[in-house]
């Protein structure tokens, strides 16, 4: 036995095996070799895409930039022909002074109603005065005529008088009744043309909306991706013209179930940008994604079915750049990088 280990073939495939064993165990991370360095290249620069879309529906008068331009928040972007909207918010502010109007009839209308139930009640006090004074007549004459000094007829002309009195008094007290309904007509008239006023009013601003809606601004400091609007082109609200990515930019790594176990908020992480020839920029983890990425996929796999095969998951992990880094500004999203993350480093 010591004469076969002695030979040098078994030396030299003994140490072949040794090494090859060494191999598999480093290119498996496994122990003794196992890094504390987590990395993977499933990784994208990403940053939030705004895209613009008209609010509301007509023909483009004129497009104010270019693709790939820089803008600033409040800048043009482009006019949609506003001829129609400028006429129906004329419309609407023609409505509200009708319905203005109508409110001042409706407080005329009142105070008018107002002054007839005066008039009524002052009719009503004179009728009760003169049928006071038409019973005290009767009462002396009666009185009279029980002495034998007045005849008959004046009897009856007094009674007749005191009849047509109370007749007045009743007549009085029904048009005063009917001037209250009239003050009440009025009131409700008012309370109508107040709200015919606050429509009017919500059809101005609604208008104005609209036609403030026919200039597109840029909601943010930004570049423009391609513009696909054109003069003339019609457009109905919603359809999506062009796109603003703004500098801001951040990366999104997915890393494996098993590389995740030791990461914590804000360790440093290393990010190579392939775009650039490998140059390398810092940054450090912000957030973890609250799920795995298949659980935020359209369609999901049910592994209650068939054949089960473990697959390993992939956990979105945000990275925020840091600042201060001039090749920081030249990251677009969708760009391709290689993210590397120590895990042993503190938090």
């Amino acid at each position: 036995m010591g004469k076969l280990i002695k030979h040098p073939l078994t030396i030299f495939a003994v140490v072949i095996s040794l090494l090859g064993v060494l191999f598999i165990l480093y290119a498996w991370q496994l122990p003794p070799f196992r890094s504390s360095v987590e990395e993977t290249n499933n990784a994208y620069v990403r940053s939030n895409i705004t895209f613009v879309a008209p609010q509301v529906a007509g023909p483009i008068a004129r497009v104010a930039v270019t693709d790939y331009q820089e803008v600033k928040q409040g800048d043009l972007l482009l006019q949609i022909d506003d001829r129609i909207y400028v006429q129906k918010l004329a419309q609407a502010r023609a409505n509200l002074a009708q319905q203005q109007a109508q409110l001042a009839s409706a407080a005329q209308q009142r105070a008018s109603a107002e002054a007839r139930v005066s008039a009524a009640n002052a009719t009503l006090d004179a009728s009760k005065v003169a049928a006071d004074v038409a019973q005290r007549d009767l009462d002396r004459v009666n009185s009279l005529s029980e002495r034998g000094i007045t005849s008959q007829a004046e009897a009856d002309t007094a009674r007749a008088r005191v009849d047509q009195s109370n007749a007045d008094v009743n007549t009085a007290e029904s048009q005063v009744e009917i001037t209250k309904q009239d003050v009440l007509a009025a009131e409700t008239a008012k309370g109508t043309a107040e709200a015919g006023i606050a429509a009017a009013e919500a059809m101005v601003e609604l208008a104005q909306i609209d036609l403030d809606h026919t200039s597109l601004t840029a909601p943010e400091d930004g570049r423009l991706g391609q513009v696909g609007a054109r003069v003339g082109q019609y457009v109905s609200a919603g359809t999506q013209v062009m796109g603003v990515v703004p500098h801001h930019t951040w990366v999104i790594a997915n890393f494996k179930e098993t590389q995740i176990g030791h990461m914590q908020v804000g360790q440093q992480a290393t990010i190579r940008i392939d775009a650039y020839g490998g140059v390398q920029l810092t940054g450090h983890i912000e957030s973890f994604s609250p799920a795995t990425g298949s659980e935020f996929s359209v369609l999901k796999t049910d592994n209650a079915t068939g054949n089960f095969t473990k697959v390993t998951q992939r956990v979105p992990v945000r990275i925020a750049i840091d600042e201060d880094q001039p090749m920081a500004a030249q990251l677009v999203p969708g760009l391709s990088v290689v993210v590397r993350i120590d895990t042993a480093q503190a938090d």
